[in-house]
């Protein structure tokens, strides 16, 4: 997928393809991201098996994300450059919508 592909279809980002994408900065398995999401986000956000296999695939077939390796019965992504550019895009949206809010709060 392109990176203009990928902005329209997941653009504005939920929180759940946010912090998977976030997560997979370095490479890791769905229970490995599942662990570093509650970490950075202190608990607040817990994906659940369901969630993350499903946006797994998601992300996968867009090409957002590769399988890097697989052993056992885990499957290590990694993201790529299109999904690196995509993340990117999305946080200086959301800094301008902070920037905006702070300047009428």
């Amino acid at each position: 997928m392109t990176l203009d592909g990928a902005k329209k279809t997941y653009m504005p980002m939920t929180e759940t393809m946010f912090y998977i994408l976030l997560s997979l900065t370095e490479p890791r398995h769905g229970y490995g991201i599942m662990q570093h999401v509650e970490e950075i986000t202190g608990e607040r956000i817990r994906l659940g098996a369901g969630t993350i296999y499903n946006s797994l695939s998601k992300l996968e077939r867009s090409e957002l994300i590769e399988l890097i390796t697989e052993t056992e019965r885990r499957k290590i992504y990694l993201i790529t450059e299109v999904g690196q550019e995509l993340l990117k895009a999305e946080i200086v949206r959301l800094e301008e919508l902070a920037e905006n809010g702070r300047k009428y709060m």
